[in-house]
């Protein structure tokens, strides 16, 4: 509703310059007013290339491009006449509709700008001062937006930082506990060779005769051999007994 009134006041600056247009501008308008407004355009630039500069003819053209959403071209149209009008109210009809323009594009700083020129020249006008309050208002809430979204990304970030923290925090564990396995299993492994090894060695011990010095064996020999003539001097009294103590059976 409010953008329809917008558009109302700024269609009565366009219809009080139409009374001043020549020919190619006065078709333009009829045309604007039909809401033919390609045709309009075509009539004003018509009207520009016979006078390059003619600012009724810039003025309207803005018009009729603001009505065909090309805002970027109607803003252009508008800043020109602005630098060109010396009277205070076409300027000021100039920047009213530049303002407008603005708004369309949500370029509410400008707009409010523009709007607060318009009033510099006419400070009566209701339309400007209701205009540029909406402006602001728009201004507002635009940057509650932005600040909305900027929190709403920086919640998101500070989200996907965590997560990746505690992902990497994750990974970091199962890596350590994967190592703590390892090594583990390694010392595990490493017990059992050793305890291998040691049963090997000591069956390899059971195996194997045990080893004596020279000199034992020297003394076990020896013993051996007293051992054996000991023996042998006692099997030999031993006989010597036996001989002398049997009786003959012959008789002498």
């Amino acid at each position: 509703m409010r953008y329809i009134i917008l558009f109302l006041f700024f269609t009565l600056y366009t219809m009080g310059y139409s009374q001043q247009e020549k020919k190619r501008v006065r078709q333009g308008n009829n045309e604007y007013e039909e809401g033919n407004y390609q045709e309009a355009e075509k009539e004003y630039r018509k009207a520009l290339m016979e006078k390059p500069g003619y600012v009724k003819g810039t003025f309207n053209l803005g018009d009729a491009m603001y009505e065909q959403d090309n805002y970027e071209e109607s803003v252009k149209l508008f800043s020109k006449v602005t630098e060109r009008i010396t009277t205070p109210d076409q300027k000021a009809a100039a920047y009213y509709n530049l303002g407008n323009t603005f708004m369309k594009e949500n370029k509410f700083k400008e707009s409010i700008e523009a709007f607060k020129n318009s009033l510099r020249l006419n400070p009566d006008d209701a339309n400007a001062k209701y205009n540029l309050e909406y402006a602001r208002k728009k201004l507002k809430e635009q940057q509650q937006q932005q600040q909305q979204n900027q929190d709403k990304n920086q919640d998101q970030e500070n989200k996907d930082q965590n997560k990746e923290d505690q992902d990497k925090e994750n990974e970091d564990k199962k890596d350590q506990d994967k190592n703590d396995q390892q090594e583990k299993d390694d010392q595990q492994k490493e017990n059992n060779n050793q305890d291998n090894g040691e049963q090997k060695k000591d069956q390899q011990q059971k195996e194997q005769p045990q080893q004596i010095s020279k000199q034992d064996a020297q003394r076990m020999l020896d013993a051996l051999n007293n051992d054996e003539k000991k023996t042998l001097q006692k099997l030999q009294k031993q006989k010597a007994k036996a001989v002398k103590g049997r009786k003959s059976d012959i008789d002498w």
